[in-house]
């Protein structure tokens, strides 16, 4: 895989590429804590396929950076939106399919329920990304409160100093939670914890976890993305969903509800004892979601 730099308003994001420069363009978006890596028994399957393939550092993550030092460090969903759309048009690709989970799925569903001309198919694991800021306030099931334990602590001044200081002994706490069943070794989390040492990571997750809630200021210039989310936009293109059944963040039942936001040709598949790290677990059914969707790759 190449590794590329591009130029957005906003960013220059680092990506890998690999697959014919003319095939069917695919991008594949890594969730938080994590980075490109998430993908590295996915893309290389989809390239042979024939797929042009795209995996950027989302904002805050490795090599990726921010142009400009007034730029507001955000995490929030319209700025991740944005930047997978920004990304596509710096790279004259008018259309593509779409797969990502946590923070990646959330970008990619942002971008099939604003600009659907821009997506031919998404593959969001977990479900439906798109939060619901206004409903924010609203407290969740004990189990699922539990679960987001993390989102808590980084409300705090001494949650931000954890994050700071302890980065990767969080990350790897919640690799081991969030994917009770997959045995990743030491060097597998070193590459990818590399990425957390971009200097805004701490900025940009701080916040992303804070404005979810309604207790951050958002980006001045995401406001209308943002007005556009919360009315909890449908997304009506070609769509599979995989969960994992053994996902410690949130459990399939609780995204099923939010099925019924997507109103195109829609599947979702269950996958038995994978976590929250599917793409790392069951790579074989992330391709194979991307493939059924897509079609033939030229």
């Amino acid at each position: 895989m190449a590794h590329k730099t591009i130029r957005t308003p906003v960013l220059e994001i680092a990506y890998l590429e690999s697959g014919p420069a003319d095939g069917m363009p695919v991008i594949l978006l890594h969730g938080w804590p994590s980075d490109v890596d998430d993908y590295a028994d996915v893309a290389p399957a989809l390239a042979q396929a024939g797929y042009r393939v795209l995996v950027p550092w989302l904002r805050g993550f490795g090599p990726t950076r921010f142009l400009h030092v007034a730029t507001p460090r955000s995490g929030q969903q319209g700025a991740l939106g944005a930047d997978v759309r920004d990304f596509m048009d710096a790279l004259g690709i008018g259309s593509a399919v779409l797969a990502g989970y946590d923070w990646g799925g959330r970008a990619a569903c942002v971008v099939a329920a604003l600009w659907p001309e821009r997506v031919r198919a998404l593959v969001p694991i977990t479900g439906y990304g798109i939060q619901d800021i206004t409903a924010a306030a609203k407290p969740a099931a004990a189990d699922q409160e539990w679960r987001y334990w993390y989102q808590w602590y980084f409300h705090t001044p001494r949650g931000r100093a954890g994050l700071t200081e302890n980065r990767g002994e969080i990350a790897k706490l919640l690799w081991r939670l969030w994917s009770p069943n997959w045995s990743f070794d030491d060097a597998t989390f070193a590459r990818t914890a590399a990425s957390f040492d971009n200097p805004d990571f701490v900025d940009v997750t701080i916040q992303s976890y804070c404005h979810r809630y309604g207790n951050a200021p958002g980006d001045p210039a995401c406001d209308a993305i943002e007005a556009a989310l919360a009315r909890q936009p449908t997304i009506r293109v070609p769509t599979i969903v995989l969960h994992g059944e053994a996902d410690g963040v949130g459990s399939p039942a609780s995204s099923i509800p939010r099925d019924r936001l997507f109103t195109g040709p829609f599947e979702r598949i269950q996958i038995a004892r994978a976590g929250h790290f599917l793409s790392r677990e069951n790579p074989r059914d992330v391709v194979s979601a991307v493939v059924r969707l897509a079609g033939p790759a030229a």
